[in-house]
């Protein structure tokens, strides 16, 4: 554990708009995304930014026999980390905009729900853009698109645009409860193609 704060604290250093966070999320704010995101009835699962594996490591736990998985990461440190944490699971180092491709190469043709851990609020606007409209376009109809964020984001103005941005695109959009037992206390967004 110390390790992979250490490597967290370095990357949100070297790039804070890209990591968005100094520290790994929360054994509880994993299970509580991964249930928003109903990834143990799921037949296809798709993470974006694993970062260290919290989440990836709960998926992996709560996934039905058959069920495909794979996650896709932009930092090439977290896709090692993530990889020597979970080496079950096949973690791609891109970025999810190009997740199309890796669905193509794993045989997956839609989605059941996409888990996020990216730090959308601290995205441009364009790269918020490409990145909903291409879960958007990847998910089943039905499908769910689950991401946290901090318990200040909806308070800011990126924040206020990205939770505006997902309602353009989803047909519904909730809230979950807040864990509090995270660095810092976050919730998640659950939004519905």
């Amino acid at each position: 554990m110390h390790v992979e704060l250490i490597d967290f604290v370095r990357g949100y250093l070297a790039s804070p708009k890209r990591v968005g966070a100094i520290a790994p999320s929360s054994r509880g704010l994993a299970e509580l995304v991964t249930d928003a995101a109903g990834v143990s009835g799921a037949n296809a699962v798709i993470e974006f930014g694993p970062g260290t594996g919290v989440f990836t490591e709960v998926i992996a736990r709560k996934l039905q026999p058959g069920a495909k998985f794979f996650a896709i990461e932009i930092d090439e440190e977290f896709v090692k980390v993530c990889q020597e944490r979970c080496p079950g699971v096949t973690v791609f180092h891109d970025s999810a905009a190009n997740v199309r491709k890796y669905m193509d190469k794993m045989g997956v043709e839609c989605c059941d729900c996409i888990v996020s851990g990216l730090p959308f609020a601290n995205f441009e606007d364009n790269l918020q853009d490409d990145l909903l409209s291409t879960a958007h376009s990847v998910l089943k109809p039905g499908g769910l698109f689950v991401t946290f964020t901090y318990i200040l984001s909806p308070h800011m103005p990126r924040g206020r645009r990205f939770r505006k941005r997902l309602e353009e695109r989803f047909s519904k959009v909730d809230k979950t409860n807040i864990v509090w037992r995270n660095v810092l206390p976050a919730f998640a967004y659950r939004a519905v193609k």
